[in-house]
């Protein structure tokens, strides 16, 4: 067999393959929920939104004030970007991750640490 023929042999069952992928983990993530995340952003997220959320005494006060509850917080955590260069990934025995976004319409970076059973909201600057 020419390897022409051959390469387009390997070239219609790679396309019918990544087709056929695409379609049954497209399928799998949307009945499951399941996330694929990969990038360091993604999964920086997606373990802070993982755990229970709790607040220090000064970020409880500020939230009354401006009148957030968790489900911004939530929110945040699903649409905001960790900014790696001011965030400590190293501490011990929790992490302090910064992240940037908007919060009501407005741009806000929170800090956030995180422990190995929890998340703790310490900081919120807008």
């Amino acid at each position: 067999m020419a390897f022409l023929k051959r390469l387009g042999f390997y070239l219609v069952g790679l396309s019918i393959g990544i087709v056929f992928l695409t379609f049954f983990l497209k399928k799998k993530s949307e009945d499951t929920g399941a996330e694929f995340c990969y990038f360091p952003n993604c999964r920086a997220l997606k373990d802070l939104r993982s755990k229970p959320i709790s607040f220090s005494d000064n970020v409880s006060q500020l939230m009354k004030t401006k009148k957030l509850d968790t489900l911004d917080i939530t929110r945040f955590l699903k649409e905001g970007s960790v900014d790696f260069g001011q965030s400590d990934t190293k501490s011990n025995p929790c992490k302090i991750y910064i992240v940037e976004g908007d919060l009501k319409n407005n741009h806000a970076t929170l800090q956030f640490k995180n422990c190995r059973d929890r998340v703790v909201l310490e900081e919120i600057n807008n």
